[in-house]
């Protein structure tokens, strides 16, 4: 396992919900990152936010600990849940607000 994967695991594990995102929840950095914000802060979540553009290392590494070629990626109880756009359809059918722990908005 390389040193980024191990890194990645230990934030999956240490937080209930994480995001790594292009950019910060206050500054996102792309539409898709943002929108993925917006839903977490809409659902009044508390979640773990990792830039992926202030370390090459993680951004190339959440790629291959997921097996997912994009980001936003969510992650619930340590497991990877997807982007911005599964995030959304899970929003609308009130699947992301079960996962989470959310009341229903």
């Amino acid at each position: 396992m390389s040193d980024a994967n191990s890194r990645i695991g230990d934030i999956v594990k240490a937080n209930e919900v994480v995001l790594f995102m292009k950019g910060t929840p206050l500054f996102p950095q792309c539409g898709f990152s943002s929108r993925a914000v917006s839903i977490l802060e809409h659902l009044g979540v508390p979640f773990e936010s990792v830039d992926v553009l202030q370390d090459q290392e993680i951004r190339q590494g959440i790629k291959e600990y997921s097996d997912w070629p994009t980001i936003p990626q969510l992650y619930v109880k340590g497991e990877f849940v997807g982007g911005s756009d599964i995030m959304m359809e899970m929003f609308k059918s009130g699947e992301l607000q079960q996962l989470v722990g959310a009341e229903a908005q």
